[in-house]
């Protein structure tokens, strides 16, 4: 048995990379690429290569350091693409790891893809009809046969005659034989950035990968842009209008590394905006300023900031071991939480304490957590977080639950207080959301996980009619 010792979170969706370089080592900087994406994906990492002629790849099951240990693709080669991933659509199974690789009329070609396109199922099912057979259960794979099947001349017009039939959130890296292809979906669900290598070109989910590699961060691609990277250069092309632009939230909340920037927004003073605001929406006062490590960090910084109080570490992350792992019974559950988080009684013991995370989804770990500070010593527990409630599912490219599971779906702010078992609880409110994250419009921004408010067709209804909680206060106190 797996088990998520981050059930209270939602699972990053992925993370892609790609270079077209001479004088690089392309397979090389695509794992140190991978590497810097490694918080986007820690099930499965790959890499394809081409040297102009032929294609290779290698991928497998784990982390990119353990997946690339000793079989880097050897191929010398001037084009690379890799892929670290979660499961959103498809089995945690090896034959479901990207990136792609398949043959086709055209040559060959190779596609790994951040996103969850939300009409998959459909159009597979009308595929295998038309006598399409698939080799993995990924919605990926839709795209590679409808790229295939394209009766376009031009790889660039069978790709983009592929996007026509597809809805949900995809940003993809693509290679040929003899190009580098980086596509953003027309509401820009997910980042993907431009950056500049000698006479190299890279495209990558995050601006951290280009600092990585000692890439110059060019610019973000715009929603609905390919670009095309070829021995001629760059070349842009506008695929597709929407009269909606809707990045993800939680891109910067959560998901995204603190040290990148994603269409211009810095996420790091995001976060630490977000902690101002909850200091002056919550007004909690304490001894000290903790946070759940490490996404909670920056936020509990900027509430100390704003606050006066005194942050300290009160909680110990164990960072060598992965998001999953064996859990041989049942009942040995709990201990999950104590093998990722151990309280620092000393920091601790006697003490009011004001613990920030950046999300709720189940409440499980965060009451779990509130024990383990109390039954280290502390005094009190308010917990403060750094997102509005989560009362609805993401179609867009994350792991999350289904409604049910997510506790702000059925109970109010003070039941969740008590669940978890905190002296005060505080979630951010969406208007401080917004305004801590002030390099991007609100209007451009995918709140549907907050208010069901979904921008692009999801399968299912949404049901926002029925969310008694969607507009009652965020903050509940003992």
């Amino acid at each position: 048995m797996l088990y998520d010792i981050q059930s209270d979170k939602w699972r990053e969706e992925c993370g892609v990379f790609g270079i077209f370089a001479r004088r690089e080592n392309v397979a090389l900087s695509t794992y140190w690429g991978l590497y810097a994406l490694q918080h986007r994906g820690q099930e499965s990492a790959g890499i394809a290569v081409t040297d102009g002629q032929v294609m290779d790849v290698q991928r497998g099951m784990g982390l990119v350091n353990e997946v690339f240990r000793h079989n880097l693709p050897d191929l010398p080669a001037r084009i690379a693409i890799g892929h670290v991933r979660y499961s959103t659509t498809g089995s945690s199974l090896l034959r479901n790891t990207q990136p792609l690789l398949v043959n086709y009329s055209g040559g060959q070609i190779s596609l790994a893809h951040n996103g969850n396109l939300t009409n998959a199922h459909e159009i597979r099912e009308e595929l295998e009809r038309k006598g399409s057979v698939f080799q993995t259960s990924i919605d990926s794979e839709v795209l590679v046969n409808l790229i295939a099947r394209s009766g376009k001349p031009a790889v660039e017009d069978k790709i983009i005659d592929s996007l026509t039939n597809v809805h949900g959130a995809y940003c993809l890296v693509i290679m040929t034989e003899t190009k580098l292809i980086g596509v953003r979906d027309p509401h820009g669900f997910r980042p993907l950035c431009l950056g500049r290598l000698g006479d190299g070109w890279i495209l990558a989910s995050e601006s951290c990968a280009l600092d990585t590699v000692g890439a110059e961060f060019v610019r973000d691609i715009e929603p609905g842009e390919m670009v095309i990277i070829d021995d001629s250069g760059v070349v842009t092309r506008r695929f597709a209008e929407s009269d909606r632009r809707a990045g993800c939230v939680f891109e910067y909340i959560y998901f995204a590394r603190p040290d990148s920037v994603i269409d211009g927004q810095s996420v790091y003073q995001a976060r630490f905006s977000m902690g101002r605001t909850l200091a002056r929406e919550s007004g909690f006062q304490a001894d000290i300023v903790i946070s759940v490590p490490d996404s909670g960090t920056t936020a509990a910084l900027g509430y100390s900031h704003e606050s006066g109080i005194p942050f300290a570490e009160g909680l110990m992350k164990n960072r060598y071991i992965g998001r999953t792992f064996i859990q041989p019974e049942q009942k040995k559950r709990d201990m999950g939480v104590r093998i990722k988080l151990n309280a620092v009684g000393s920091v601790v013991k006697g003490k009011s304490v004001i613990m920030v995370d950046d999300s709720i989804v189940r409440g499980t770990t965060s009451g779990k957590i509130v024990r383990m500070l109390k039954d280290a010593g502390a005094t009190a527990v308010h917990m403060c977080v750094s997102s509005p409630p989560i009362g609805f599912p993401c179609y867009y490219g994350i792991d999350t639950s289904a409604r049910k599971e997510l506790i702000a779906s059925y109970k109010k702010v003070e039941e969740i207080r008590q669940f978890i078992g905190a002296d005060s609880l505080h979630y951010l409110s969406l208007a401080g959301l917004h305004a801590s994250i002030d390099r991007i419009q609100q209007k451009t921004l995918c709140n549907a996980c907050f208010n069901c408010d979904y921008p692009a067709r999801t399968p299912g209804d949404g049901d926002c009619a029925n969310n008694k909680f969607l507009f009652e206060p965020t903050v509940s106190k003992c």
